[in-house]
């Protein structure tokens, strides 16, 4: 019951913040925030936006299998972060775009616009459900499943509770709540270190000390190139993931677009982006910690890294307990509100064409809202991996040929066959499937996170052959 009231309360106070907010609310604000947002604050909360509850269950687990290497990666995430900045988003402002798609059909063509918006819908829709299957499972686990609630009735609740408090605000609100909700995450996660530190009996500087000297706390790996840890490969492929995962993703873009000018966005990017990585160092420092604290009292390690802080909670009390859901709600749902604001963005605006009907506006957020619960239902029935890999390996097959087609676009002066763009965008992640399976099968290699780059290559070069230079029309 303790439980169930904490997240209650944390809903009542993310519903009145909401209503402060949303009052008078229009079309223009649920899309853009009537570009008004403050820049510090759009930033803060996007920090705690860009850290699902995947990340808040799987980060502290990676140290028993990849040790801190995952930092590699976040440094690569800077590298992205600053294109995106200083490439991507002089272009959207300078269109004034509500939907950066539309960037695609003013340079390639109506079928190149219609596709880029239904790979995001489609990646955006599985990504996204995948991430909040997390915090519909911790509260099952722990809690729901004693009382007899079934997983639907969980999944249908938690998202008519996001529906609750979107549904008139949009992005303005969600600008606001984001902020509330990093708070809220940040706090946790903090006050559960503190209380493993507690426990082990360490001081500040006896925690860096013992981090510093595990094994699991290596970070750089430079000794083999074949790894998918490999430096190189995972800041390329970070630099890359964030300029497709936010640069090329709606969902990010939509809130960095209410800023009030190109510079106050710049501003923005930079900020959180510089703040991803000692964000996820304080997950990994405590997936050490606890691995430390459990070898100590002789208790066997998970043999999953997910399941790490999941282990803790179970038999730390119940203000850990409350500690760490109000941790992963807040997470869950600072990544999902705005992934339904987005999508219900993308359909109106792209797919549609009708950003001023605001009764479609209504009705395509409900039906998002009715889809991302589908999928939450298909996600419980088939998932049987590492969630945060499940991500990326979609990220990878779908963001893809959203690379290319930017890539090609804003680096080219080449005109494409419109009416093929679909084609190569489909054949693109195929080909990488195949291209997968057979340098595992033939060779022994597995593609990593490079896989996005590949992805986004192919589409590039199936886009040039298709297409002429711009002087030659």
């Amino acid at each position: 019951m303790l439980l169930i009231l904490t997240v209650l309360c944390y809903f009542a106070a993310l519903f009145l913040l909401s209503r402060v907010v949303s009052r008078h609310s229009t079309n223009d604000a649920f899309y853009r925030g009537e570009r008004r947002s403050p820049w510090y604050m759009v930033a803060f909360g996007m920090v705690g936006a860009s850290i699902s509850g995947v990340t808040f269950v799987s980060v502290p687990g990676m140290v028993l299998t990849t040790q801190m290497t995952y930092l590699q990666l976040c440094i690569g995430f800077i590298l992205g972060y600053l294109a995106v900045a200083f490439v991507l988003l002089p272009v959207y402002y300078k269109l004034n775009l509500t939907s950066i798609y539309a960037y695609l059909g003013q340079r390639l063509g109506p079928q190149s616009y219609q596709t880029g918006a239904w790979f995001f819908l489609l990646s955006k829709m599985v990504g996204s459900a995948v991430k909040f299957y997390v915090v519909c499972m911790v509260l099952q686990q722990f809690v729901l499943d004693a009382m007899g609630v079934p997983f639907v009735v969980t999944a249908v609740v938690l998202v008519f509770l996001i529906w609750l408090y979107t549904h008139r605000g949009g992005v303005r609100t969600l600008v606001f709540t984001d902020s509330f909700q990093t708070v809220c995450l940040f706090s946790a996660l903090l006050i559960i270190i503190y209380k493993v530190m507690g426990q082990m009996d360490f001081s500040i500087a006896e925690t860096v000390k013992a981090v510093a000297a595990d094994t699991r706390s290596r970070v750089f790996v430079f000794d083999d190139a074949a790894s998918p840890q490999n430096f190189w490969k995972m800041l390329l492929s970070g630099a890359f993931i964030v300029v497709v995962m936010t640069g090329l993703d709606q969902d990010m873009m939509q809130k960095n677009l209410t800023c009030r000018t190109l510079r106050e966005a710049q501003k923005d990017m930079c900020s959180y982006g510089v703040a991803f990585l000692p964000a996820n160092l304080l997950f990994l420092v405590l997936g050490v910690l606890l691995a430390q604290l459990f070898e100590g009292g002789g208790v066997a390690l998970p043999q999953k890294g997910d399941e790490l802080l999941p282990m803790f909670v179970e038999t730390a009390g119940p203000l850990v307990l409350v500690l760490f859901s109000i941790g992963i709600v807040a997470a869950s749902f600072s990544s999902a509100d705005s992934a339904l604001t987005s999508l219900t963005t993308s359909y109106c605006v792209d797919i549609r064409r009708r950003p001023g009907d605001e009764r479609l506006r209504r009705l395509t957020h409900i039906a998002m809202c009715v889809i991302f619960v589908g999928c939450i239902l298909l996600i419980r029935a088939f998932n049987s991996k590492s969630l945060i890999d499940a991500i990326y390996t979609i990220v990878s097959y779908t963001y893809g040929p959203l690379l290319g087609l930017f890539a090609f676009g804003l680096f080219t002066r080449r005109q494409v066959a419109d009416r093929w763009v679909p084609l190569v965008c489909v054949a693109s992640p195929l080909l990488c499937y195949a291209a997968d399976s057979i340098a595992k099968q033939q060779f022994g290699y597995h593609f990593g996170y490079e896989l996005l780059l590949l992805n986004g290559f192919l589409t590039f070069i199936g886009l040039w052959l298709s297409g002429i230079r711009l002087s030659e029309k």
